[in-house]
């Protein structure tokens, strides 16, 4: 019920709704903020643990991989765990009805992800993933993707701990016998050009551009926003803290979780 939101909150997201209901094509970018509500830690939180006197950008690039592919591949092991069992919260699960309501009102949806990891899957949406994902590996040489079965996604089932293999040994391509790596996008590499290409178009063409859980000050969310913005589609913002950004033409200014269950039911009630 939107009672119970601060009366400024309501207000703007009854206007959203309302901006939201004819438009035939919608492009929303999700980043790190969507993920930290189901308890992800962003690239900005700090390392615990045995992983404390690392930096994130000092591991998670081709050179520190070429250096000391154990640590790297350890670190992302490590990572792996400690979001095995993360659960999508009230916005991914608000998202997946939008796009399955969205699909039978003659509305196109296109979900752009910066997360790596599968959290949108779970709730039943279709997203392109810019970095990568965190559950893939690939041959760091050849580039041939490495099937992993223990991380196959499956609604129907529940991944535990014992499904998934989170051991640090190294494992070589069968093509090459090359180290195999994560398909994540490291600090350094280009954005895989399918996703990009998906992206820009999604944003060229859309009639309203939202951004959740990013800043639309920060690249590559800053060039999406700003060539939905020039070929004329309005900018919704989703974030707790909200940038000073003069192309954003309505904030809601709550976590994407308080946001999305109410925004969506006002597009269904509009």
């Amino acid at each position: 019920m939107l009672q119970e939101l601060p009366q400024a909150l309501a207000a703007n997201i009854q206007s959203a709704a309302r901006l939201l209901t004819a438009p035939a094509r919608i492009c929303i970018l999700t980043g790190a903020g969507i993920s930290a509500e189901s308890g992800i830690p962003t690239f900005r939180d700090k390392q615990t643990g045995l992983w404390e006197q690392y930096r994130a950008e000092d591991l998670a690039n081709p050179a520190a991989f070429a250096r000391d592919p154990q640590l790297v591949w350890s670190w992302y092991q490590w990572r792996r765990q400690l979001v095995h069992n993360k659960q999508p919260n009230p916005a991914h699960l608000a998202l997946a009805d939008w796009q399955d309501y969205a699909a039978q009102h003659n509305q196109s949806i296109s979900l752009i992800t910066q997360n790596v990891d599968d959290l949108h899957e779970q709730a039943g949406s279709t997203a392109a993933h810019l970095h990568g994902h965190l559950w893939r590996n690939r041959c760091s040489h050849c580039g041939i993707s490495y099937e992993d079965k223990s991380r196959d996604f499956n609604a129907d089932k529940e991944v535990s701990e014992d499904d998934s293999n989170f051991s640090t040994d190294l494992i070589t391509c069968q093509h090459c016998d090359n180290y195999i790596r994560p398909d994540i996008v490291w600090f350094g590499e280009a954005l895989p050009t399918g996703a990009w290409q998906h992206a820009e178009d999604a944003a060229a063409n859309c009639d309203v551009f939202i951004s959740i859980g990013t800043s639309s000050l920060v690249y590559p969310a800053a060039g999406l926003a700003q060539l939905a913005q020039q070929n004329g589609a309005k900018i919704i913002e989703i974030n707790p803290n909200p940038t000073p950004n003069t192309i954003v033409d309505i904030t809601l200014a709550d976590k994407a979780g308080v946001v999305m269950p109410h925004l969506v039911q006002q597009i269904k009630e509009t």
